[in-house]
């Protein structure tokens, strides 16, 4: 069916036109549809060895995809569904109108629901499986804006009261609802974070896949388990959404089904006002290999077209855009006649026996349970193929003149008292005059018909959904020595902290207990990172094995994919990698198998590249490890501006859950690895762990018998003193590679000045600053007793001078200034990147071993430990180009 503004082609031959089309029809009447699409495409393959040029279509005719014919019987109790449902809109709609009369700035959103309503209500009545299910049931993303409607069926099922429901976005005095799904703030009832657009898709999508990853491992029987989502037609427009549609088909999966609620608006208009977003989404799905279903119009139209044996109402569907659809839909039945039917005879002859009430009745698919169902359930036969249903729906449904169809509504958040007693009668709901104007929430008793059908439903699916489960298993983590003797007793062996991580999770993986449970993933570059032993030793997970014969099939370094490999190498996608680092990471909820996963990648592309997910993870309550590889800004040396990451510990400290390190030594790498260990798998907090780490090679000495692994991931601790006095006069601290520069610092300063020079290695300023914020607010509202003192003011205690400098922004250490009582000078990268050598950037952004210096006899000169000649005489003699502009200004 051609799109509304598609021009054909003229039509040189009629008679001959006519003769195919009628040879077609006889196909189909004496062999049926799957003999006349054989024909199709043998006429397709031979146009194409004879070089016929097409350009053919990726879009079906505007119409259901399944039959009228091929419907099946529909299980449940049409009306009394229909019965529920109203309730659920109307419970929807008072929840958050009467939040909104109270405390108007609390927004929230009515009409998605309305519009969705019957694809929850279908799918909540005969598919959504619950994770009470032996096998742990289905995953279901559910669309964020959605969630009052979801709130409405917690409160029928009993399991939120009235005084819940009326605490909707109020939060912070304990037991209210969250806006959008957060696991986070409501962690017994929530999955999954969907409220930023487009992580739920491409999450649902990694999901389907890592379950098909688990039933390979033998990690669970998969095979029933089944991925929903639904989301908006205005959603598919974001990256993520889209990003990873071709894997699901080229994985096969089968076990996703995506709902697409078309109700043909964004926020504040049409989606594609000028086009079809239907037709547009048939192509893009048609074209990455999914089975597109489509459900575009009710029951109510299937007299229509068996009477259409001309196709004319499919003619001008194809020529109507979505922008007169939402105009139709926003108006009666005497509009639609008018602007509509009556536009072409044909349609005007087909509903001529129809009143204004009976076409304004018509029906959108997506309020059709039956229509749904048919398709719901035929998503679920192709074992091989994801589906996805595009459900054409009314945005503001049965809200009338206050917003059904209404470009405003999105914005609606109450409604007038006429238009709450319209919604009332058009849902059919016992409720007096004075009851719908005061919006009162209506509930059937537990011995009410509505209950019990909505009671056995859910019985009949294994239990409530949503629900988040958390199971109690825990899981042993070998001691550190075990695989990590090589970082503790290094005693100056040669090597990056990307090495030593790499290296310690490889020996991590030969554990009887842990190893199995080990999740490494890469987005690509595991050669860069020094990981290329694990093609061989684990596999790279492939469903469909090896069918070739590696190129490098001789190396001991091999590239090898197996069925059951356990390495995810997930090619250039850090949205799609992580995607399976948040599945693995809460694997021990929705999975109910605790896993451990550790996504490298450069850590440029972390944070900055796909922050907005990482931050959906924390909420979701991930559990694993993110490793920020060849970080830094001047570790990474010649690759410039856009790969050398100088931020993301800025990043990573905003998000509550993470816990961020940046280690100078294999010996800090491998103790805070064993910590996080312990702390997930075996103490079950919900916390994830960030470490940035280097490529670049220089000696790791063991670790000191005076350092203790508590000080290394409280993130700050002495590693040593240049010169004996009792009290240092300068105090150096850095983390990462930089703690090298600082060390050649403290040798120079204390052989040209005799000071004494205290260097502190900094494992993490961001717990730092954590721990000292918490302990500022503890004093601060408990004024009557015993002040504490915060990790980093014990450490850095006195009023001796503190020089910092790290690989990063200046603002990841600039916080501690405020928690400490000595002078603070801070260093870092700040600026954009540059390509060069590590010793000429490092000179550059001025956190080498000489600006360090600088910092210091500034500090000592300030002090009065060193005189003002004595302290330029020796800065002169460092030859710093004081005259440029600082790095940042550039």
């Amino acid at each position: 069916m051609n799109s509304p503004d598609h021009k054909a082609a003229v039509d040189s031959d009629a008679q001959e036109t006519q003769e195919w089309l009628d040879a077609l029809d006889s196909v189909i009447a004496s062999g049926g549809n799957p003999r006349a699409q054989f024909i199709i495409d043998a006429l397709q393959r031979r146009a194409n060895d004879l070089g016929v040029e097409s350009d053919p279509q990726r879009y079906s005719a505007y119409r259901n995809s399944v039959p009228v014919h091929d419907q099946p019987p529909y299980p449940g109790d049409a009306q009394m569904e229909a019965r529920i449902t109203g309730i659920m809109r109307w419970n929807a709609m008072c929840m958050v109108a009467r939040a909104n009369a109270a405390h108007p700035e609390l927004g929230g959103h009515i009409a998605t629901y309305t519009s969705a309503a019957e694809i929850f209500e279908t799918g909540f009545h005969h598919f959504f499986r619950s994770p009470d299910c032996d096998d742990g049931g289905d995953l279901v993303f559910l669309q964020p804006h959605s969630s009052p409607g979801v709130y409405a069926r917690a409160y029928l099922e009993r399991r939120i009261d009235e005084a819940t429901l009326l605490k909707f976005r109020q939060e912070t005095g304990g037991g209210g609802l969250s806006s959008y799904p957060h696991p986070w703030l409501m962690p017994d009832f929530w999955q999954f974070p969907t409220g930023s657009m487009g992580i739920g898709p491409i999450n649902a999508i990694y999901q389907a896949r890592f379950m098909r990853y688990l039933h390979a491992r033998g990690f669970g029987d998969m095979s029933q388990r089944r991925v929903w989502g639904i989301f908006g037609d205005g959603e598919m427009d974001e990256p993520e959404s889209v990003a990873a549609l071709s894997l699901a088909a080229r994985e096969r999966l089968g076990n996703l089904t995506f709902v697409i609620n078309c109700n043909l608006q964004r926020l504040d208009g049409p989606v594609r006002g000028n086009g079809q977003i239907i037709q547009e989404l048939e192509s893009l799905f048609t074209g990455a290999g999914w089975q597109v279903l489509k459900v575009l119009w009710g029951s109510d139209w299937d007299p229509l077209f068996a009477a259409d044996t001309q196709h004319a109402l499919l003619r001008h569907f194809a020529n109507t855009v979505d922008g007169q659809y939402q105009t139709l839909g926003a108006n009666d039945g005497v509009y639609n006649q008018e602007h509509f039917f009556a536009l072409d005879p044909s349609l005007q002859k087909l509903v001529a026996h129809m009143s204004a009430a009976e076409i304004d009745a018509l029906r959108r698919g997506g309020h059709d349970p039956k229509k749904l169902f048919a398709a719901l359930q035929r998503s679920t036969i192709d074992p091989d193929r994801p589906t996805v249903i595009l459900a054409k729906t009314k945005k503001g449904y049965g809200m009338g003149a206050s917003g059904e169809s209404r470009m405003t509504a999105h914005q609606q958040k109450k409604l007038d008292v006429d238009s709450l007693l319209a919604f009332r009668d058009r849902l059919g709901l016992p409720l007096d005059d004075k009851q719908a104007a005061a919006m009162s929430f209506w509930r059937p008793d537990e011995d009410s018909a509505e209950y019990r059908y909505l009671s056995q439903r859910r019985v009949a699916l294994g239990g409530f959904v949503p629900k988040r489960n958390v199971h109690p298993a825990t899981l042993s983590v070998p001691p550190v020595e075990q695989h990590a003797r090589f970082a503790l007793r290094s005693a100056d062996h040669e090597m990056s902290t990307t090495s030593a991580l790499v290296r310690q999770f490889a020996k991590l993986l030969k554990d009887k207990t842990l190893g199995s449970r080990i999740v490494p993933i890469v987005a690509d570059e595991a050669r860069t990172f020094g990981m290329a032993s694990l093609f061989r030793q684990i596999g790279i997970y492939s469903p469909d094995g090896q069918r070739y014969t590696s190129e490098d099939e001789g190396s001991l370094l091999a590239y090898r994919e197996s069925k059951t490999g356990q390495l995810l190498e997930e090619g250039i996608t850090e949205a799609g990698a992580l995607s399976s680092w948040i599945a693995a990471a809460t694997s021990y909820s929705t999975h109910n198998t605790l896993l451990l996963p550790f996504y490298i990648f450069y850590s440029i592309f972390g944070f900055q590249r796909v922050g907005d997910m990482i931050w959906a993870a924390a909420d979701q309550r991930a559990r694993g490890f993110l490793i920020g590889a060849t970080a830094g800004r001047t570790t990474l040396s010649g690759e410039g501006l856009q790969h050398q990451d100088g931020s993301s510990h800025v990043m990573a400290a905003i998000v509550p859950n993470c816990r961020a390190y940046d280690p100078a030594f294999a010996y800090e790498v491998a103790t805070i690895v064993d910590y996080g260990n312990r702390r997930m798998l075996e103490q079950s907090v919900d916390e994830f762990y960030y470490l940035t780490v280097s490529n670049e090679n220089y000696p790791q000495p063991s670790m000191p018998e005076n350092v203790s692994a508590t000080s290394i991931v409280q993130g700050l601790y002495s590693y040593t003193t240049f010169g004996a006095a009792e009290k240092p006069d300068v105090r150096l601290m850095a983390s990462g590679p930089i703690l090298n520069e600082a060390l050649r610092a403290a040798s120079w300063l204390h052989t040209h000045t005799d000071c004494c020079i205290e260097v502190f290695s900094m494992t993490s300023p961001v717990e730092l600053a954590r721990n000292a914020a918490d302990i500022a607010r503890r004093n601060r509202l408990n004024p009557t007793m015993t002040p504490e003192i915060s990790y980093v003011a014990q450490c850095l205690d006195g009023q001796v001078p503190v020089v910092a400098a790290t690989d990063f922004v200046r603002s990841v250490v600039e916080p501690l200034a405020a928690h400490i009582d000595c002078d603070l000078t801070v260093l870092g990268t700040d600026g954009f990147g540059r390509s060069d050598t590590r010793e000429n950037l490092r000179r550059f952004f001025e956190v080498d071993a000489d600006n360090i210096a600088a910092a210091a006899l500034a500090s000592l000169q300030k002090t009065g430990r060193l005189t003002s000649d004595n302290a330029i005489a020796l800065l002169q003699s460092l030859n710093l180009r004081a005259s440029d502009a600082a790095p940042w200004q550039l």
